[in-house]
Protein backbone atom coordinates (compact mmCIF):
# COMPACT_ATOMS: atom_id res chain seq x y z
CA UNK A 1 0.00 0.00 0.00
CA UNK A 2 3.09 2.60 1.01
CA UNK A 3 4.58 1.66 -2.65
CA UNK A 4 1.34 2.51 -4.20
CA UNK A 5 0.60 5.89 -2.50
CA UNK A 6 4.31 6.93 -3.53
CA UNK A 7 4.30 6.22 -6.86
CA UNK A 8 0.35 7.91 -6.85
CA UNK A 9 2.35 10.88 -5.35
CA UNK A 10 4.84 10.82 -8.07
CA UNK A 11 2.26 10.66 -10.91
CA UNK A 12 0.40 13.63 -9.33
CA UNK A 13 3.14 15.69 -9.06
CA UNK A 14 4.52 14.97 -12.74
CA UNK A 15 1.23 15.91 -13.98
CA UNK A 16 1.13 19.26 -12.25
CA UNK A 17 4.84 19.85 -13.74
CA UNK A 18 3.41 19.08 -16.96
CA UNK A 19 0.69 21.99 -16.58
CA UNK A 20 3.18 24.65 -15.75
CA UNK A 21 4.17 26.81 -18.87
CA UNK A 22 7.86 26.47 -20.36
CA UNK A 23 9.07 30.11 -19.58
CA UNK A 24 6.87 32.60 -18.02
CA UNK A 25 4.54 35.04 -20.40
CA UNK A 26 6.48 37.39 -22.11
CA UNK A 27 5.41 41.14 -21.39
CA UNK A 28 5.96 43.04 -24.71
CA UNK A 29 5.54 46.48 -22.62
CA UNK A 30 8.21 45.67 -20.25
CA UNK A 31 10.62 44.42 -22.98
CA UNK A 32 10.39 47.42 -24.96
CA UNK A 33 10.33 49.97 -22.44
CA UNK A 34 13.85 48.80 -21.17
CA UNK A 35 14.95 48.67 -24.90
CA UNK A 36 13.95 51.68 -25.23
CA UNK A 37 15.58 53.13 -21.86
CA UNK A 38 18.53 51.34 -22.86
CA UNK A 39 18.79 52.89 -25.90
CA UNK A 40 18.67 49.48 -28.13
CA UNK A 41 16.47 51.35 -30.81
CA UNK A 42 19.37 53.04 -31.33
CA UNK A 43 20.64 50.55 -33.71
CA UNK A 44 17.98 48.22 -34.07
CA UNK A 45 15.14 47.63 -35.18
CA UNK A 46 12.04 44.63 -34.76
CA UNK A 47 12.21 44.51 -38.44
CA UNK A 48 14.70 46.42 -40.41
CA UNK A 49 18.26 46.88 -40.16
CA UNK A 50 19.75 49.63 -38.99
CA UNK A 51 22.95 49.57 -37.42
CA UNK A 52 22.23 46.28 -35.69
CA UNK A 53 20.35 43.25 -36.97
CA UNK A 54 16.53 43.60 -36.81
CA UNK A 55 15.16 41.57 -33.83
CA UNK A 56 13.04 39.64 -36.59
CA UNK A 57 16.35 38.17 -37.67
CA UNK A 58 18.32 37.99 -34.20
CA UNK A 59 14.66 35.42 -33.28
CA UNK A 60 15.41 33.79 -37.35
CA UNK A 61 19.40 32.96 -35.96
CA UNK A 62 18.41 31.19 -33.10
CA UNK A 63 15.20 29.55 -33.58
CA UNK A 64 14.88 26.01 -32.43
CA UNK A 65 18.20 26.51 -30.77
CA UNK A 66 18.21 25.58 -27.12
CA UNK A 67 20.82 28.29 -26.06
CA UNK A 68 19.16 30.75 -27.95
CA UNK A 69 18.02 32.67 -25.17
CA UNK A 70 21.65 32.30 -23.25
CA UNK A 71 23.27 33.44 -26.03
CA UNK A 72 20.48 37.00 -25.70
CA UNK A 73 21.31 37.31 -22.34
CA UNK A 74 25.30 37.09 -22.55
CA UNK A 75 25.36 39.37 -25.40
CA UNK A 76 23.07 41.94 -23.23
CA UNK A 77 24.98 41.49 -20.20
CA UNK A 78 29.09 40.70 -20.87
CA UNK A 79 29.04 43.82 -23.83
CA UNK A 80 30.94 41.61 -26.17
CA UNK A 81 32.45 42.83 -29.57
CA UNK A 82 29.98 42.48 -31.87
CA UNK A 83 30.13 42.92 -36.10
CA UNK A 84 27.68 45.55 -37.19
CA UNK A 85 25.43 45.75 -40.63
CA UNK A 86 28.67 47.58 -41.95
CA UNK A 87 31.34 45.30 -41.27
CA UNK A 88 33.25 47.72 -38.45
CA UNK A 89 33.22 46.17 -34.85
CA UNK A 90 31.87 47.54 -31.45
CA UNK A 91 31.41 47.02 -28.17
CA UNK A 92 27.62 46.16 -27.70
CA UNK A 93 26.11 48.41 -24.80
CA UNK A 94 25.82 46.42 -21.69
CA UNK A 95 21.72 46.51 -20.33
CA UNK A 96 21.66 48.61 -17.26
CA UNK A 97 19.65 46.47 -15.25
CA UNK A 98 20.88 43.76 -12.64
CA UNK A 99 17.03 42.02 -12.75
CA UNK A 100 17.57 38.64 -13.81
CA UNK A 101 14.18 38.69 -14.61
CA UNK A 102 13.62 41.69 -16.88
CA UNK A 103 16.68 40.81 -19.05
CA UNK A 104 15.29 37.25 -19.68
CA UNK A 105 11.97 38.64 -20.34
CA UNK A 106 13.62 41.03 -23.08
CA UNK A 107 15.82 38.23 -24.08
CA UNK A 108 12.26 35.85 -24.49
CA UNK A 109 10.62 39.21 -26.84
CA UNK A 110 13.11 39.55 -28.84
CA UNK A 111 13.30 35.60 -29.50
CA UNK A 112 9.99 35.82 -30.04
CA UNK A 113 9.90 38.16 -33.01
Amino acid sequence: MKTFKIALATVATLSLFSLAPAHAAIDADAAQALAKKNDCFKCHAIDKTKKGPAFKKTAAKYKGKNDGQEKIIKNLTTGPKVKLEDGSEEDHKIIDTKDMAQIKNLADWILAQ
